[in-house]
This record gives C-alpha cells, sequence and structure tokens, in this order.
C-alpha cells in the first residue's frame, strides 16, 4: 500500500529533526487533492505573482507553483526554510524567505511582487486576527488573499448585522473588500488534526477607499475609531458609545454637553437613529456615520 500524504509528512518531519511547533501554531495540510482544489478556486492565474504566507512542508506551494509564474513564499520557521534548502524540493519558480508577515514590509513585497499582492495563506490560528487587520492596514497595496482560517473567525469576517459574530473585524474588512466563502476543511486534512473545521475564504480589496452610496469618500482613521468606539460597548446605544470618545476637541477642551450635542447631530445627519445599538448597524451606516463625523470635525476645527 502506497504510504499517505499523512505518513509521507510525518517522515519528512522526523527525518530532518522536525516537529510541528505549538508556537507557530503549525498544522501541515496533507491531502493534495484539497490543495489543487484550493489553488482552482483562487483562480490563481499563469502570469501571477503569488505571496504564500506559511509554506510548510510545500503542499501548496507545489499547485501554486505549476499555476502561477512565480511564488513568494514567506516562513517564520527557520527549520522548515533549512528543510526545503537542504532537500531542494520547490520548483525553480519559488523563492523561500525566512520572515514573520506579521512583520513583514508590504511595500517591500509590493515591489517585490511588482504590483498589487495576491496573498495565498494557512494561517496559524493564533495570528488570524493580526493577520487580517495588517491586510486592512495594508488594503492600497492588495488585490486579494485566499486565506485559510479556524471556521469561527471565518464566520466573523463575514458575518451580517444583529448577529454575535458581527463585530470590529466585520466592518473594517468588509468596509474594503468583498468576502466570499471557498470551502470548509475538516481536521482530517492536517497534521497535526486541529480540533475544529476550517475555512477558505477569498477576500477582493477595493481599488478604492471606502465610500458612502454618494460617493463620499472616508477618512479612514476616524472610521476605524468610530468602529472601536462604538463595537467596545456594544450593547449601548450608539449615542451614548460615541458620546464618551472626544472626536470633535482631541485635547478634551469641549464640555461633556457640546460634545455629547456635536455626536447627535452626527448620528442624525447620517440618518441613524441615536437609540440604536451598534450591532444592528450595517457597514454602509457606519461609512455614513463616518462621512457625517468627519464633516462636523472639519467644521469645527474651521470655528476655533
Amino acid at each position: 500500500m502506497p504510504m499517505t500524504r499523512y505518513g509521507q509528512t510525518r517522515n519528512a518531519l522526523s527525518d530532518h529533526n522536525l516537529a510541528p511547533k505549538k508556537r507557530f501554531g503549525q498544522n501541515f495540510l496533507v491531502n493534495s487533492k484539497t490543495a489543487i482544489n484550493i489553488v482552482k478556486a483562487a483562480k490563481v492565474q499563469a502570469d501571477d505573482t503569488i505571496v504564500e504566507v506559511g509554506v510548510g512542508l510545500g503542499a501548496l506551494t507545489q499547485p501554486l507553483a505549476e499555476a502561477a509564474q512565480n511564488v513568494v513564499g514567506l516562513e517564520i520557521d527557520s527549520g522548515i526554510v533549512r528543510f526545503h534548502e537542504e532537500e531542494n524540493d520547490l520548483p525553480e519558480n519559488v523563492t523561500i524567505i525566512h520572515l514573520d508577515v506579521l512583520k513583514a514590509d508590504f511595500d517591500d513585497l509590493f515591489a517585490t511582487c511588482g504590483g498589487p499582492l495576491k496573498i495565498v495563506a494557512n494561517l496559524p490560528y493564533s495570528i488570524s486576527n493580526p493577520f487580517i487587520f495588517k491586510l486592512i492596514e495594508n488594503r492600497h497595496l492588495v488585490e486579494s488573499a485566499v486565506i485559510m482560517l479556524q471556521k469561527e473567525v471565518g464566520e466573523r469576517l463575514m458575518a451580517i448585522p444583529s448577529t454575535k459574530e458581527y463585530g470590529i473585524p466585520s466592518v473594517l474588512l468588509q468596509s474594503c473588500a468583498t468576502i466570499s466563502k471557498l470551502m470548509t476543511l475538516k481536521p482530517a486534512e492536517f497534521h497535526p488534526r486541529p480540533k475544529i473545521d476550517s475555512v477558505i475564504i477569498k477576500m477582493v480589496f477595493h481599488a478604492d477607499k471606502p465610500v458612502s452610496e454618494n460617493g463620499d469618500e472616508i477618512h479612514f482613521p476616524i472610521f476605524q475609531k468610530i468602529i472601536r468606539q462604538s463595537f467596545n460597548q456594544r450593547r449601548k446605544t450608539i449615542s451614548n458609545t460615541l458620546a464618551n470618545c472626544c472626536f470633535f476637541s482631541p485635547d478634551k477642551s469641549l464640555d461633556k454637553q457640546e460634545n455629547k450635542r456635536l455626536t447627535l447631530e452626527a448620528i442624525e445627519d447620517a440618518g441613524i437613529s441615536p437609540s440604536v445599538r451598534p450591532e444592528v448597524l450595517s457597514v454602509d451606516q457606519f461609512i455614513k456615520l463616518a462621512v457625517s463625523f468627519e464633516r462636523i470635525i472639519k467644521r469645527e476645527k474651521g470655528s476655533w
């Protein structure tokens, strides 16, 4: 009986005195058919340069290299990098870099790839959230990202208003990217086997800044501040939540009543009831809110 990919993975690790590291959250993909299906679902093109995050033993790297012109693989584990250097097992169009993606300079990656980044990643569960926020921060440099995540994280990113999963990551990511679920993976697809299901999601980032329905661009730092403040106290009304944050006077020179008055004006100008809770507002409503806050902030600055 031929050895399974699972057995091959264990033997390869053992032969090089390697083992999955908990601190890196390593779960190696062992089903080669699944790897091929992920690349197909990602719609990798022949002239693409793909940034792969988490090369592992190359289960996904091989089909990526067959489909794309070039693959730039980022791998945090020096032992894995050394493994590939000793085995010389990766195709010639693959460049592996020993690098923690959370410390990566996306401007450098943009220059290396010659344009907007197309990312494919089998992420350690432990860095899912910081990696998503890094993508949001660098949204202007990213064209798309196909990412393997634990199921509950994927559900949060795709969540809709009035659900418990809906929150800061949902709104921030959906404001700048279109998200779709490609497939669900069971624990048996990996070594070692995680205790939960995984999902593959695709994010296609918008070329423009988030805009309102009227075409008004938003100032993203203000938008981000509104979202974080809102969901940090998601059970309070939107007016009570935002009135506690000094949007209109960073030096806190405004008295509480004036700050509350301006907050209510911004909320009502956005067509939102001050008594609603943040969790019921759509992404478009939050964008309208950011536009309204920015307009009043600019007006008040002119009067100082």
